[in-house]
Parts: structure tokens; C-alpha cells; sequence
């Protein structure tokens, strides 16, 4: 199992980088209080994972990869009940078990408060000091001293927000594995970043590449990304024993990859789909639909596809593929007869 806690200032891009790490195959929990930290990272022990696979009461798609995001929200729920900060106590829990042999790691993201103050302004959000009252505040009296100010009724503005919350969250700053300042980031190198540091090598294992059929007359899939006309392939349709076939049936793919036409057309098409892939993975990207259209995705749309999945799908993505009008015909023929 491998944890990774994300924490950080507001308007730093945390939730960006808990999306990037569900993208890669984590489970992320975000905005879990503090004090529950503990508690959760207790149910994640390997030990008990291993029992329940014994038991044969493990799920197969149990995570081993999580991410927790923690932010200044959290700290709300301190209970006070010791000279400990709820923190201080998170902190000592995650140091008990990196000695147990847990692999956990701490990202924290900042940007300067020029920055985050732009960043504000342009989301017309609210800093969350702005909607809650922080340990130590007068309206918080139980709660365990601190440096916070009640900034609801203190009249401060964001900027003096963002330099609280950092005083805040400065013992897990401290702690952390990885200090990632955002301040010129964008999301696409940010993710980048994300993915070098956790998934090294293997960053091409949550890239997903899935080819569609379909017919022109019952329009575009609207999720495609990338759309290729092949109505200008010779067409089964028109040869009587093929008309009843798909492009599944080896008649009719021998009928429409026979043609020189086609096999240029495949060669083609690969290699822009080769030079396309890195490219729009640098964009951020996590994966693509290309969609292959005929006149009524039967035949030549359904055949090219079929060549396009057998090529790339022992490939170093992963790779599907989806006839969707392949038995529209023989659908809309059954509904004639019934009526």
C-alpha cells in the first residue's frame, strides 16, 4: 500500500492534484478532518488487508494506492482535548507507521500570495478562513490554543488570510517530502510533476485509448475527440452476399482491406495517431476517442476499427474498442416488422 497525503494552501491547486492522482489509479479521500487521520490510517493497515485476502473477503478492485487531502478546513474539528494540536498528533501517527514499513509521503503546494490573491480574484472565490473561525479565535474558545484570528469578523483581507493559513499548516509544511511552489505552473506541468513523482516510468499505464464505429446517418459520437471519414473505402454494402454481414465477418474485412486504398489509409492513420499521442499527453490529456465513420457503421467503420484495436492493443496503453451501430440496422428492420 502506498498513502499519499496532499495538503497545502488554498488556491494552490490541491484539488487539481487529488483529479491527477484519481487519474492514476488512486483512492483519494479528500478534505478528511484531521483528527480522523489516524483512525483511517489504521484502516488501511496491510495487515488487515492481507487477512481479509486470505479470508477471501477482499474486493478485487481494493485500492493500494491512496491520497488524502488535508487542508486548513480540517484543522476545525481539533477536539483540544490535549497540549497536542490535532496536527502534532497526525504527524506523530504517520511516523509510527513509516517505521512500521509503510510507504507515505507528504506533497504540500504553495504559491506566493501575489499569486493566490490573482487566482481569487479570477475564481471569485472564498478563502475558507473567510467561513469558518480557526482554533484560538474568540468565537472557538474551546478549542486548543493557536495563532488564528477569527478572520470573519477581524476585517482582514486575503491576502492576510493566506499568510494565516500558512502559519497554520507550517508543522506539515515541515514535514513534508515534496514542496511544490505552483506559482507558474500550469495544470498540464503540474500534472506532469504528479506523475514523475508517482508513477515514474510507468506514466503511460493511465492513458487510455478507445476506437468507436459508427454510421454517419446516426451521427457523430459526441465524446470523440478525433473523427475519420472511411466512406470513401469500396463499400459491402452494394455485393449481396456481404450486405447481411458485419465488418466483424471475415468476407467483408477481406473485401475492404484488399482494396490499396486501405491499407495506405491504416498506415497513415497510425502514424498520425503515433505522432498525436505524446503530444497531447504533454497537453494533459489521459486519453483519446477516435471515432471511425460510414454510412451506416456496419461495415467500414467496424472493419477499420477492428485493424486499429489489433494494433495498438498490446501496445503500452490501454486499448478498447466499441461497434456502436453495428446492429442498428437489424434493430430498426425488427421494429418495422413489429408496427
Amino acid at each position: 500500500m502506498r498513502l499519499v497525503i496532499v495538503s497545502g494552501l488554498s488556491g494552490a491547486g490541491k484539488s487539481s492534484v487529488m483529479k491527477i492522482l484519481e487519474d492514476d489509479g488512486f483512492y483519494c479521500v479528500d478534505n478528511l478532518p484531521v483528527p480522523l487521520v489516524p483512525d483511517f490510517m489504521s484502516l488501511l493497515d496491510i495487515r488487515e488487508t492481507i487477512e481479509e485476502e486470505k479470508s477471501g473477503n477482499l474486493h478485487p478492485d481494493y485500492a493500494e494506492d491512496v491520497a488524502i487531502g488535508l487542508d486548513v478546513r480540517g484543522l476545525r474539528f481539533n477536539s483540544g482535548t490535549s497540549d497536542d494540536t490535532a496536527l502534532d498528533k497526525m504527524l506523530s501517527v504517520i511516523g509510527f507507521f513509516r517505521k512500521q514499513g509503510y510507504s507515505i509521503d507528504i506533497i504540500f503546494l504553495e504559491a506566493s500570495t501575489q499569486v493566490l490573491v490573482k487566482r481569487y480574484k479570477e475564481t471569485r472565490r472564498i478563502h475558507p478562513l473567510f467561513r469558518m473561525s480557526m482554533p484560538g479565535s474568540k468565537s472557538d474558545a474551546g478549542s486548543a490554543p493557536g495563532d488564528g484570528v477569527d478572520v470573519a469578523e477581524s476585517g482582514v483581507r486575503v491576502g492576510d488570510a493566506i499568510e494565516l493559513e500558512g502559519r497554520l499548516l507550517r508543522p506539515i509544511r515541515e514535514a513534508a517530502d515534496v514542496i511544490l511552489d505552483t506559482s507558474s505552473l500550469l495544470v498540464r506541468d503540474l500534472k506532469q510533476e504528479i506523475d514523475r513523482l508517482f508513477l515514474g516510468e510507468n506514466t503511460s499505464s493511465n492513458f487510455y485509448l478507445t476506437f468507436v464505429s459508427f454510421g454517419y446517418k446516426y451521427g457523430i459520437p459526441t465524446d470523440a475527440d478525433l473523427v475519420f471519414d472511411v466512406r470513401f473505402l469500396p463499400n459491402p454494402y452494394y455485393v449481396e452476399e456481404l450486405k447481411p454481414l458485419t465488418g466483424n465477418d471475415k468476407g467483408v474485412e477481406d473485401y475492404v482491406m484488399n482494396c490499396e486504398t486501405a491499407e495506405t489509409f491504416l498506415k497513415k492513420l497510425t502514424g498520425m495517431i503515433d505522432f498525436l499521442i505524446p503530444n497531447y499527453r504533454i497537453e494533459g490529456k489521459t486519453g483519446l476517442v477516435i471515432a471511425v465513420g460510414c454510412t451506416g457503421g456496419k461495415h467500414r467503420s467496424v472493419t477499420l476499427t477492428n485493424k486499429l484495436y489489433e494494433h495498438y492493443k498490446n501496445g503500452e496503453f490501454g486499448c478498447k474498442k466499441d461497434h456502436r451501430d453495428i446492429d442498428r440496422d437489424r434493430v430498426r428492420k425488427q421494429g418495422d416488422l413489429q408496427r
